[in-house]
């Protein structure tokens, strides 16, 4: 044992779920030592940390062009008319969704 390479013990306890994950992932891999598993996930694994904010302001432009169309078309099927400014105010409200998606993939395609 004295010349051992690996000689800092680690101690982790799993949930029964968190196991029967673990021993899934380990058979997908077709793996059975469970140590050689637990240390490559740990030292070589990817850690992906998404910011949500953008799809937070995203949902959020949705639901306010969404609530804005809904008004527009209560609108026109009451007075059977529809005016410049609403479908002006549409389109610009669709610029600013179809900006963020694109800020959004540009972000996603650099993880």
């Amino acid at each position: 044992m004295a010349n051992r390479i690996r000689n800092n013990p680690v101690q982790v306890y799993f949930s029964d779920e968190e196991i029967k994950s673990l021993n899934k992932r380990m058979e997908e891999l077709g793996t059975d030592n469970q140590s050689n598993f637990i240390r490559k996930m740990v030292l070589d694994g990817y850690i992906i940390r998404i910011d949500d904010s953008l799809i937070r302001e995203m949902t959020s432009l949705l639901r306010r062009c969404s609530n804005n169309l809904n008004q527009y078309a209560k609108m026109a099927n009451a007075t059977g008319s529809f005016y410049a400014e609403d479908i002006e105010s549409i389109k610009q409200e669709q610029a600013a969704i179809w900006a963020l998606t694109r800020k959004m993939l540009t972000k996603l395609s650099g993880l």
